[in-house]
């Protein structure tokens, strides 16, 4: 009898050992998942905000290079205007640069040097029948026509026979002989231009014009095209 007491007893001992074991193990299942539950609400909600945080400093740099970029606009046309500005005024500075060395080229103040061509007026040969000696001479005005025509030509620069033209230059007929800036210089003159040697010769020798003037003045008139002239400055004004 006593027998199988101890085995009822035993037998309970072991199915409430076997229930407080299945009872302690549901119960830390239950509190491992709860806790992993509220670790991953955790998360999630951490996650959350710090992609929220993201996507508006990202929106922030977008809005920021959106008015950089306006500014950059502004401020390349501000550029352009000045460029535009800086383009005028140097053109006329060029312009005024260009005016001052062809008056400095009228004034003779600088060596030129450049294509043009050569004419040359020497005494016609006298006939004793004919009339006065004064007739078959090269007189100042003679020389002026040549001059004349050559600067309304384009001429920049002129000599006579080696002299250089310049703004206030004079030429006096003495006889046989004619006096430039006060210097003697007997026939034959020699007048060089430095310009378009095509446009000079075609200036002169129009139908009428300069050459057929001096040729019926018994003037012997040579004119010649020359590659290269150069011309000194004027050394001092008279």
């Amino acid at each position: 009898m006593k027998s199988k007491q101890r085995g009822k007893t035993l037998a309970f001992s072991i199915v409430f050992l076997v229930a407080g074991f299945l009872l302690s193990f549901s119960y830390s299942i239950t509190k491992d998942e709860l806790e992993n539950g509220e670790v991953s609400s955790s998360s999630g909600s951490r996650y959350g905000a710090q992609e929220e945080r993201l996507r508006k400093e990202l929106l922030d740099k977008q809005q920021e290079n959106i008015a950089l970029q306006d500014r950059l606009y502004e401020q390349q046309d501000i550029v352009r205007e000045y460029e535009k500005s800086m383009s005028s005024e140097e053109q006329a500075f060029f312009n005024l640069a260009e005016d001052a060395e062809n008056y400095r080229m009228f004034l003779g103040k600088i060596a030129v040097e450049g294509p043009g061509l050569s004419v040359q007026l020497e005494d016609g040969k006298y006939d004793p029948a004919s009339g006065n000696v004064n007739d078959y001479i090269v007189h100042e005005h003679h020389v002026f026509n040549v001059m004349n025509e050559l600067f309304i030509a384009g001429a920049s620069a002129i000599s006579i026979n080696g002299q250089r033209i310049k703004h206030n230059s004079y030429i006096v007929c003495t006889g046989p002989v004619i006096m430039v800036d006060g210097v003697q210089y007997p026939a034959p003159f020699t007048i060089t231009a430095i310009g378009d040697s095509d446009v000079l010769a075609a200036a002169l020798n129009l139908t009428g014009g300069v050459r057929d003037q001096l040729v019926n003045d018994h003037i012997v008139f040579t004119l010649e095209k020359i590659p290269n002239i150069k011309m000194n400055p004027v050394i001092a004004d008279s």
